[in-house]
């Protein structure tokens, strides 16, 4: 070992330092402790040894400096040597941090047994520095290897639950993307975003909550349709409702959108829809930030950005004295609206091709690219449903073909060759084709694809009520619900 050897008694320093360096140690000898605490700032000892009463400074204040910030790296052990009649020093000694005190005359065969009692427990301090620092390591290894994968999970969920993937092409969708960036970074006001149906107005409301990024991603964006819900269940399913507050309800009460939304964004859609009775209380929780729970005495407090949507010219509603003025108005203050597709062409081919690449992984198809004639029909096409008919006619062409390309012949097949036709499915889904006229493809009928597809859009277009899809289809609601059942499993 390295060994600090501090006594102002010169001979019995000599004699210790020579015992010591003949069993192989590497001895520094001081006479007081000042110079002792120079030696030691540019060296690394493993043991010091010191005699407690010394002039200048004895081993006790030199102990403490050693223990002290000054050194904050100190590793090494220190002993005392100490007469009998100073034994109560080296108790002190020992409370300060001394790792043991030897009595004066020095006994070797006591002082061998020290040293290897040392020796051990300096080797044992340098196993747990590499463990600790290998254990710190691996730590920080695994550490990053987890955020990596969390990261990987939280971009993937990101694009699930948030905006997924856009396509901002034309300059109308680009001032519309850079209204809604600003109104990300800002959550205090309202928004009202109007548009026809199927232009993209819970996508535009989503960015507006989660940004580019997925920051957002662990704030709540809960959503709403005010059109399918009857004026009865409204007001609960906004506020929510305590114990006792209707038959049927649960026995413990339950929470309404706002409490689900908190810290986030509750998101109104088809808010021209809402039952006047309502309008006037929902006014006032925009305004206060508070709310009463149906049936309850108890103010809640809420933090909650409030988005809504329409399909229908609100301000004409409010003309009509069919919505809420005020309410109007306090909606109004940061307002978006969303073109139809036709207004904007130069989104039409990234959206087919979005949609292309899309569905052509899920279903496992080989469509790669568009070609130019049937780009030039997609351009040209009225999209009467706007985004929602386009991707609908895309995932029913990569359904019912499998080519490398989508060329005219794929959608003359869905538009019998009528451009000015709707699609298959148009954005409300009810312009079926005479199915008894109903042409199969040539190669292959995916049936149970094409009973999946059906389904959701019978769904879709009935705002997931199961009970008003399944008269629309002619099912019972057990039928529907075991088919609906058989997909997810």
């Amino acid at each position: 070992m390295n060994i600090l050897l501090v006594d102002d008694e010169q001979d019995s320093r000599h004699y210790v330092a020579r015992f010591l360096e003949k069993w192989g140690h590497r001895v520094v000898e001081t006479g007081d402790g000042k110079e002792a605490l120079a030696v030691y700032a540019h060296h690394d000892f493993h043991l010091v040894l010191s005699d407690i009463r010394m002039p200048n400074m004895d081993g006790l204040q030199l102990l403490r400096n050693l223990r002290s910030s000054s050194y904050p790296n100190n590793n090494a052990d220190i002993v005392l040597f100490t007469a009998f009649s100073d034994v109560e020093s080296a108790v002190e000694a020992l409370r300060s941090g001394a790792y043991d005190y030897i009595l004066k005359p020095v006994n070797v065969k006591e002082l061998l047994a020290l040293i290897d009692s040392v020796a051990e427990h300096q080797s044992l301090k340098s196993e747990n520095q590499r463990l600790t620092h290998e254990f710190q390591d691996a730590v920080e290894a695994e550490t990053l290897d987890i955020l990596e994968e969390l990261t990987r999970i939280k971009q993937a969920y990101y694009k699930i639950v948030g905006i997924g993937d856009i396509v901002i092409s034309s300059p109308a969708m680009q001032t519309i993307y850079e209204q809604a960036r600003v109104l990300y970074e800002d959550r205090t006001m309202p928004v009202l975003i109007e548009g026809g149906t199927g232009t993209g107005k819970e996508m535009i409301a989503r960015y507006i909550h989660y940004g580019d990024y997925e920051h957002n991603i662990g704030l709540p964006f809960v959503d709403i349709n005010c059109a399918a819900l009857s004026s009865t269940l409204f007001e609960s399913e906004l506020f929510g409702y305590e114990s006792g507050a209707f038959s049927g309800g649960l026995s413990g009460g339950q929470k309404g959108k706002f409490e689900m939304a908190e810290g986030g964004t509750l998101f109104l859609d088809e808010i021209s829809e809402i039952p006047p009775s309502l309008q006037a209380k929902l006014l006032r929780v925009i305004q206060e930030k508070e709310f009463y729970r149906v049936g309850g005495i108890k103010k809640k407090k809420t933090n909650v950005r409030i988005i809504c949507a329409t399909n229908v010219d609100i301000k004409e509603k409010v003309n009509l004295g069919e919505f809420r003025r005020d309410l109007y108005f306090r909606l109004n203050t940061a307002h978006l609206y969303l073109p139809p597709l036709n207004e904007r062409p130069d989104d039409i081919i990234p959206l087919a091709g979005m949609f292309l690449k899309k569905f052509s992984q899920e279903k496992g198809k080989s469509f790669k690219s568009i070609s130019k004639e049937a780009g030039s029909l997609l351009v040209n096409h009225v999209w009467s449903g706007n985004i929602r008919e386009l991707k609908n006619t895309i995932e029913w062409v990569v359904l019912m073909n499998d080519d490398q390309e989508l060329r005219p012949a794929h959608l003359k097949m869905i538009w019998n060759n009528n451009s000015s036709n709707p699609s298959l499915f148009h954005s409300e889904l009810v312009s079926l084709p005479d199915w008894r006229n109903f042409q199969l493809p040539p190669d292959r009928l995916p049936l149970d694809e094409f009973t999946d597809y059906i389904l959701r859009q019978a769904l879709e277009m009935h705002n997931g009520n199961k009970t008003r899809t399944a008269k629309y289809l002619g099912l019972s609601l057990r039928s529907l619900s075991y088919r609906l059942n058989k997909q997810t499993s």
